[in-house]
């Protein structure tokens, strides 16, 4: 049973290291290539997590392997142009000037239906609307509308922004201080003391969490009571 545990930690930790250094990326964000080592790394690894009869350099090894040549695959298409059109595809137009190209849809096997399934959930129930539509290397389609189906913004409604938003930091989460935020937003201890004077409260353990902006401005969650 020890045993088990161990090996099972070691691999997994061995897979998240390794899809670290692969990047910041969901599933539905994942290029072919990536899906495809991350797809065998789940089967490679679930072998020596059973059977104790297999070392475990066995199931680790391959493993290796396959996220070095994940990330020799990343640096030549940072490094090469055509080896990533190679890889990972190409963007592809699908609907220019309201008017689907079906020749593109049927060379990149993609149906009405997933198309009005991305169209939707970025809020257009139909083309009148849609410009340009691009099936993106990552399954996605990006929408560029027509001026007049384009969100509103202020600048496009001719009103005047006074300021800009800022970016809040969080400085305390779950009663727990975060120092490096405090530091990177210029407070210290005694600033924080202060502002949990205000809310009268005695320490961080009954903050849910705190941010502050750029402009000063705190936001202050205290944790609700047993329930």
């Amino acid at each position: 049973m020890i045993t088990a545990f161990f090996r099972t930690v070691i691999l997994y930790l061995l897979i998240i290291a390794g899809l670290r250094l692969m990047g910041k990326r969901q599933i539905g964000e994942l290029e072919p290539g990536d899906l495809v080592v991350t797809l065998i790394i789940s089967d490679l690894a679930s072998v020596p997590m059973q059977d104790f009869g297999i070392p475990l350099v066995n199931g680790a090894f391959p493993i290796v392997i396959l996220l070095s040549l994940s990330m020799l695959v990343s640096y030549f298409s940072l490094k090469s142009i055509r080896f990533r059109s190679l890889v990972c595809g190409r963007p592809t137009v699908i609907i220019r000037d309201g008017k689907i190209l079906q020749a593109n849809m049927a060379k990149t096997r993609f149906t009405v239906d997933e198309l009005y399934e991305q169209l939707r959930t970025q809020g257009y129930s139909d083309l009148a609307g849609v410009k340009y539509a691009i099936l993106e290397t990552s399954g996605q389609v990006s929408v560029l509308p027509y001026a007049h189906a384009a969100p509103l913004t202020p600048q496009s409604a001719g009103l005047a922004v006074t300021e800009d938003v800022t970016l809040p930091i969080l400085v305390v989460n779950d009663g727990h201080i975060l120092m490096d935020n405090l530091r990177a937003c210029g407070r210290d201890l005694s600033w924080l003391q202060g502002q949990l004077r205000k809310r009268r409260l005695t320490s961080p353990g009954q903050v849910f969490l705190m941010t502050v902006d750029e402009a000063g401005t705190v936001v202050c969650v205290t944790k609700e009571g047993p329930t």
